[in-house]
């Protein structure tokens, strides 16, 4: 992709903290954000995902490396980019004192709006993120996920090209994580590209369009969704045996027909068993079950989940291509050093 037509790029951006240990902050850190889309930025605590978001805002400065945020370099045109930009923090920076409206109205008013045209952007906010009946009562009495929306809300009040949300959902109960994600989504529907990042997993399954994972203050892979899945190993077979003596049973089955090392949960009587050619395998799973006169309770086929390529890419083995066929449009970046493998 051309870097016109790029929301976001960054190209081998560092940032080191003097006397952190080694891996901390951005080490070569490189993302290309298409315009109109949600990129998740996935990653352990000390990953680099706050500190990439503070660079990419103009809040931090980087030591070496080049970035752009709606075609402005952010170490030169920092005004420009600020001019174009929505930051959404990890917590709310609304005033619990103030109603709803009193808010907005007062992020208008810091913007430089007219008193009157706060007003009128904050009455469309409101209805925007379905506020207008709660923009009367203090912001103190507000549920956590109206704290949030009113928020997003704050930051939409000169309707900003690009928003950066670092973490919106830490602490929600899931239905206020829902009602963030719903406003999140109607943002992008509205053409607003959004650099989200956040550790929830289903988070990132529902809303990011591509996902770039982080590991030692460099991305480790990236790709959509279903490409980081498919990059792992391609399929699952999920058993659940009625008794533990069916385990030891169905092992041999299960280490005979899988295209990988199966993983065995005895306690749970769970066997799951990586397959390349997911009907065919199920078919040969049952029928060798059942040839064996063992009956599980349970057999499912099913996808990886997003949980499992971020602990494969993140954790122990963050900086191991994983085995199998590349995938296309999914990119591993292999090593320590700054080579990458482009899937194709």
């Amino acid at each position: 992709m051309r870097e016109a037509e790029s929301a976001i790029t960054a190209q081998g951006v560092r940032k080191n903290y003097g006397g952190q240990p080694s891996g901390a902050g951005l080490n070569g850190f490189d993302l290309r954000v298409p315009a109109g889309s949600v990129c998740g930025l996935l990653g352990p605590n000390g990953a680099g995902k706050t500190t990439a978001v503070r660079i990419l805002s103009t809040l931090l400065s980087m030591d070496a490396g080049r970035a752009s945020v709606a075609g402005f370099d952010v170490r030169t045109q920092g005004r420009q980019v600020r001019e174009r930009i929505g930051l959404v923090g990890q917590y709310a920076a609304v005033d619990e004192i103030l109603t709803g409206r009193q808010n907005l109205v007062m992020f208008g008013r810091l913007n430089h709006l007219s008193a009157a045209a706060a007003r009128r952007r904050a009455d469309e906010l409101l209805e925007r993120f379905s506020l207008t009946e709660a923009a009367g009562r203090p912001v103190s009495g507000y549920s956590g996920g109206m704290r949030r929306r009113l928020d997003l809300a704050a930051s939409l009040i000169v309707s900003p090209p690009v928003l950066f949300v670092d973490e919106p959902t830490t602490g929600l109960d899931p239905a206020a994580r829902r009602e963030v994600w719903a406003a999140v989504r109607e943002l992008v529907d509205a053409g607003t590209t959004v650099l989200l990042t956040t550790q929830y997993l289903e988070e990132a399954d529902r809303l990011a369009d591509r996902i770039s994972m982080l590991g030692a203050g460099r991305v480790v892979a990236e790709g959509s969704p279903d490409e980081l899945k498919s990059a792992i190993g391609g399929d699952w077979i999920d058993l659940v045996l009625s008794e533990p003596v069916d385990v030891e049973a169905a092992r041999p089955i299960a280490a005979r027909l899988a295209s990988g090392e199966p993983l065995v949960d005895g306690p749970a009587r769970r066997i799951g068993i990586p397959v390349a050619e997911r009907t065919r395998a199920l078919i040969q799973v049952a029928t060798a079950l059942n040839e064996a006169g063992i009956e599980p309770e349970d057999i499912m086929l099913r996808r990886p989940t997003l949980d499992e390529v971020f602990l494969h890419l993140t954790g122990e083995g963050a900086a191991t291509v994983p085995a199998g066929p590349a995938r296309t449009g999914v990119r591993v970046n292999a090593g320590s050093g700054n080579t990458t493998e482009e899937s194709r």
